[in-house]
């Protein structure tokens, strides 16, 4: 004969697993395809705790947030990071850190793939457990446990806040080793924020910890590979007519391993115009008569900065995620972000192929009368970089949200062209890397239209 226990358990397990499949979120994402896990079933986590377990961890759970709400810090804490998806805070922190001590822009841009991945990953492996078992939530199996936010409409196992962390602060440690610890340590503070909220159960937070970091782990073996670490032997041509500086930046970005494309080569344009052309002579021309205006010289200044080569394309999905109501859906946030910093990345590794390709001159080495208003990146002009990442990622995310496509064709166009109102690029740098990075996006998009979850 069942207890009142074991009896309130069966009911709540049945209540879940009644929900209307229109309320809840994702039920199917546990079948999407992932990008390093061979699926969503790839790792498998210990079924979660019995009914006696779980009693006690209700019990725990309570006195856990009977204490926290004695500390307005914790409180605080569960508003920060339970403000929109697991995703959106991670994304911060990751842009943060490319403000203050970021990597070169290649770098920059695979450390936000892989942790992206490792998040998108991680979340599907997650949402298959959470339908493989079906645990209530806390207040689900116990209406006196206090919750401070609405009850996610999803199983309680394991924690989706506590995933994320686990797979965002491990890439991000493999990214920049001397900050490891601090990731770590927020990663535990976003998972309990979970139990603060009283949404999950102390198991759910440490199990969503751990398959964070396994996944963490595989994606972090695959990074192994993507010849990120081979060392530069070659030298700078000495040929007149190509770029002539000193230590290139990243000569061999455009060999890494790529997601979508085959290769850096994939996209390669044909050869930059000859620099004793008429037609780059015009380009030279178009450069050295430009009347610059005040807000021309703000736009170059502010795309020459991380903010303006990051932070605004990032930002801008998130409002959009916000704006579609994503942000309450943890796997579809994961996915878009995903999405758009493998275009950025494959971009890049697109454009370095060609930059080291060409070897092209600088205008400014090109014509000395030519000064830029500021100082050129160390590589070579062909394509232009910006019209490589801001042509990709302002692609992927036109695509996700039709709506706001043309404004992002605009924006991208815009960051583009600003290197020519710097006077750093060619026009036919613009167009080139606008041209890859485009294409780089809706490569993307097709693929992403095949991972099963019904949308672009």
């Amino acid at each position: 004969m069942r207890t009142s226990r074991e009896y309130m358990t069966a009911l709540a397990v049945a209540f879940v697993a009644a929900w209307p499949l229109m309320a809840q979120v994702e039920p199917g994402a546990g079948a999407w395809k992932t990008w390093v896990l061979s699926s969503g079933s790839d790792i498998q986590l210990n079924p979660p705790p019995g009914s006696a377990e779980t009693t006690a961890e209700i019990a725990l759970l309570k006195a856990f947030i009977r204490e926290s709400q004695a500390t307005p810090e914790l409180a605080q804490q569960v508003r920060y990071w339970t403000a929109a998806s697991p995703s959106y805070r991670w994304m911060e922190i990751a842009l943060n850190q490319i403000q203050n001590k970021g990597l070169s822009n290649p770098r920059n841009a695979r450390a936000l793939a892989l942790m992206n991945i490792a998040i998108y990953d991680a979340m599907i492996s997650g949402w298959a457990t959470k339908y493989a078992y079906n645990r209530p939530r806390p207040a689900q199996m116990d209406g006196t446990v206090p919750v401070a936010i609405e009850t996610p409409k999803s199983p309680s196992y394991p924690s989706e806040l506590a995933v994320a962390a686990g797979a965002a602060s491990e890439i991000l440690a493999y990214a920049w080793p001397a900050d490891a610890q601090s990731f770590r340590d927020l990663a535990v503070e976003a998972g309990r924020a979970s139990l603060t909220a009283g949404i999950n159960y102390p198991s759910d937070f440490h199990n969503g910890l751990a398959l964070g970091r396994a996944v963490a782990a595989k994606v972090i073996a695959w990074a192994e590979t993507d010849g990120s670490a081979m060392v530069w032997t070659g030298a700078v041509p000495t040929t007149p007519g190509l770029w002539n500086g000193t230590n290139p930046l990243e000569p061999l970005a455009g060999t890494w391993k790529t997601w979508v494309l085959r290769s850096g080569e994939q996209l390669r344009p044909g050869p930059p115009l000859a620099p004793d052309s008429p037609e780059k002579r015009a380009e030279l021309n178009e450069i050295k008569t430009l009347t610059r205006s005040f807000a021309m010289n703000q736009k170059a200044f502010y795309y020459q900065s991380a903010e303006g080569v990051f932070q605004v394309w990032y930002q801008t999905l998130s409002q959009r995620l916000f704006e579609y109501r994503m942000d309450e859906n943890p796997p579809r946030a994961a996915r878009a972000y995903a999405l758009a910093s493998i275009a950025h990345h494959d971009a890049s590794v697109a454009c370095w192929d060609a930059k080291y390709n060409y070897w092209a001159i600088r205008p400014f080495q090109l014509d000395s009368t030519i000064t830029p208003l500021f100082t050129p990146p160390n590589h070579p002009s062909y394509p232009a970089a910006h019209g490589c990442y801001s042509g990709a990622i302002a692609r992927v995310i036109g695509r996700l949200f039709p709506d706001f496509a043309d404004a992002m064709e605009a924006r991208s166009t815009e960051a583009a062209e600003s290197r020519i109102w710097a006077g750093i690029h060619y026009r036919s740098d613009v167009t080139a890397g606008l041209a890859i990075g485009r294409k780089v996006g809706d490569l993307v998009i097709e693929k992403a239209a095949q991972d099963g979850s019904g949308s672009k």
